[in-house]
């Protein structure tokens, strides 16, 4: 009986330390790549851009959307702390 005791009391120590916010980091960094992916694919069509105008305009968006990202990403992150610390 103290066997099973400690086996399921160790247990539910292991999923309360996994549930330590890691989901939320990983959302974070979800945005975060998806933001760049995007970004990428705006540098790319910079790059095909068939006038100065239109590569200068569509470099400015993809630094925004990075730009854009990483605050999404930090947010997400800042909102995962405040929520462990209550």
């Amino acid at each position: 009986m103290k066997l099973l005791l400690k086996v399921m009391i160790g247990g539910s120590m292991l999923a309360l330390a996994a549930c330590g916010g890691q989901g939320d980091d990983a959302l974070g960094d979800n945005v975060a790549d998806a933001a760049e992916a995007k970004a990428d694919s705006l540098d790319a069509m910079a790059d095909n851009a068939t006038s100065e105008a239109v590569e200068e305009n569509l470099q400015d968006q993809a630094d925004v959307v990075r730009e854009t990202g990483e605050a999404k990403e930090e947010a997400i992150d800042d909102a995962d702390v405040v929520v462990n610390n209550q």
